[in-house]
């Protein structure tokens, strides 16, 4: 039983970590919360799902438009509702955000209107397998950890050794200098809010696939996600991840031991981990000296 809360508890806690390496992007750049990110990884699963229904194109094509989308809409945003703000502060920002996610959450009502829908998911919560007897593992779960694995490889990389991603360092470290060295900083915020689309997008479809499809679906993950970002740290990529495994597990136990504790618990950590470390367990806290 215990092994098996665990498996249960790491495998909702991946995907919880890999939204939140979603919300991790944006806010290492420009120090910005998303809001709207959950909204912008329900609108690119209702792509998937009207493309799937309406147009009855395998899953790897939708699967393929679907990204295209998610990118082109995550840096439409950017240059549409951020950047135009003069002399932005960082709530300004955030109003900003809270306003797209509710212009995407009724232009998703709108469309598909707020029935709940099944969402046909290539890696099904049913089929399992059993590795070790007695124990057994989703196709569901076993996607979410490979997923998680090879986008944090692939961002380490990127970050590592792209020029793009040495640029999206500096101007998280620095926007003037960044300016001052040639980076083009615009540019550089479109991309890192169309790579965080793009994989808020992916984490969507595993949300989506183990509950139901409509406007308010990502509500609940999206908070999630974020107490998973604050646990690990919203400046540390592998430290988002970690949280978000943490917080899996906790959630987890919880709700074996106090169902009607489980509602809250991310809510619990947001605010513990606030007052005792603010920087979150594996990110380093920087003080600022005037």
């Amino acid at each position: 039983m215990i092994e098996q809360l665990i498996i249960e508890g790491l495998a909702i806690g991946a995907c919880y970590g890999l939204f939140g390496i979603a919300v991790a992007i944006i806010y290492k750049t420009s120090e910005v919360i998303n809001f709207a990110q959950g909204e912008m990884g329900m609108v690119a699963t209702f792509i998937t799902y009207h493309i799937l229904t309406f147009y009855h194109y395998p899953f790897w094509l939708a699967f393929i438009l679907t990204m295209i989308f998610a990118i082109t809409l995550g840096a439409l945003i950017e240059f549409f509702f951020l950047r135009p703000a003069k002399d932005p502060t960082v709530l300004g920002l955030l109003v900003i955000t809270l306003g797209a996610e509710m212009l995407l959450m009724g232009l998703a009502g709108w469309k598909w209107g707020a029935e709940q829908k099944a969402f046909v998911f290539p890696l099904s919560v049913q089929v399992t397998y059993e590795p070790i007897k007695g124990l057994t593992i989703s196709q569901w779960a076993l996607g979410v950890f490979v997923l998680a694995l090879i986008i944090m490889v692939l961002l380490f990389l990127f970050f590592k050794y792209s020029r793009l991603g040495i640029a999206m360092r500096a101007t998280q470290q620095n926007q003037n200098a960044a300016r001052i060295m040639g980076i083009k900083v615009e540019r550089v915020f479109s991309l890192t809010w169309a790579i965080s689309s793009l994989i808020g997008a992916v984490a969507a479809m595993f949300f989506a696939a183990r509950s139901v499809l409509d406007p308010n679906f990502m509500m609940e993950p999206f908070m999630r996600a974020f107490a998973a970002a604050v646990l690990g740290g919203l400046t540390s990529i592998p430290g988002v991840v970690l949280g978000g495994l943490m917080l899996g597990l906790i959630e987890n136990f919880f709700g074996y031991a106090w169902p009607e504790w489980k509602p809250i618990v991310a809510f619990i950590v947001i605010i513990f981990i606030l007052t005792v470390r603010p920087s979150g367990l594996f990110a380093k806290h920087y003080v600022k000296k005037v």
